[in-house]
């Protein structure tokens, strides 16, 4: 059964992190990178657009790179790729754009705005009254 981790964020930079499990995460499966499902699914009005993702080992989802497979490919910029000088080329390990079991998070963009639960401040933040003796020099 598959199970994902998703991020998901909107146009003000607001970003939560939910997961679907098993019957949930069905229809994530067989997706590809950019395509756009219903953002009901997990709670929230509007679409969910998939940006991205990354596999358990931290490989990452690259939209140009057809199959759910990993490959070694020649990079010299883009996903997958960090600091590479003008004109380097690294071979690197890259999963396809499409969502697989092996999946384990996905990255996505909602085209609404998120409803984001402010935190109650802790009342332990407050000073407490110390009952210990202060300690002779």
């Amino acid at each position: 059964m598959a199970t994902f981790k998703l991020n998901i964020s909107d146009k003000k930079g607001n970003t939560i992190s939910k997961e679907v499990k098993e019957k949930d995460a069905n229809p994530f499966l067989g997706l590809q990178v950019g395509s756009e499902i219903d953002a009901a699914l997990v709670g929230e009005a509007g679409k969910l657009k998939v940006t991205g993702g990354s596999d358990k080992s931290g490989v990452p989802l690259r939209p140009d790179i057809h199959g759910g497979a990993r490959k070694y490919i020649l990079l010299s910029h883009g996903v997958g790729l960090r600091d590479a000088e003008i004109g380097q080329r690294v071979r690197k390990l890259i999963r396809g754009s499409t969502i697989t079991e092996e999946v384990y998070q996905i990255n996505c963009f909602l085209d609404g705005e998120l409803e984001i639960e402010e935190k109650p401040k802790d009342e332990h933040t407050e000073k407490k009254e110390s009952t210990e003796k202060p300690k002779k020099a």
